[in-house]
């Protein structure tokens, strides 16, 4: 059975987190991926735009797929906001960056992509909001 990791646990992800590529980052400000993008940028963190419709977000540059980003990029976090069904394939992308952890935002859940990431030691969190998080724990 799937559990995500304790508070504290998620507290020193965040913590030592610098770079977060938002998977399904939309360029209007209204949407939710925007506003936490925003919020977490205002907060030092470095946002990676993953869409492969928008050419940059928020003063960042946007990559079609997250296995699309640099390499000098050390991503830290994979933030995901797309529907449960589209995770596999985001969590596979994501494989080859090693990111800490892969965070499926509130409402998403999907047991083979936590497989997936399991799999390959990242740590995956599910059906949590990592603005709501960091607000709560930092």
């Amino acid at each position: 059975m799937f559990q995500n990791p304790t508070d504290e646990e998620i507290k020193e992800l965040l913590k030592q987190a610098r770079v977060i590529a938002v998977v399904g980052l939309s360029d209007k400000p209204e949407r939710d991926s925007h506003k936490v993008a925003k919020y977490l940028q205002e907060r030092g963190y470095r946002i990676i735009p993953v869409n492969p419709k928008l050419d940059s977000v928020l003063g960042e540059k946007a990559y079609k797929k997250v296995s699309d980003i640099p390499d000098e990029i050390n991503v830290d976090i994979v933030n995901v906001f797309r529907r449960s069904i589209d995770t596999p394939p985001v969590v596979e992308d994501s494989i080859s960056k090693k990111p800490k952890a892969i965070w499926l935002q509130l409402g998403i859940k999907n047991d083979d992509a936590a497989k997936i990431a399991q799999d390959n030691n990242i740590t995956i969190i599910m059906d949590r909001c990592i603005k709501i998080e960091h607000a709560r724990l930092l």
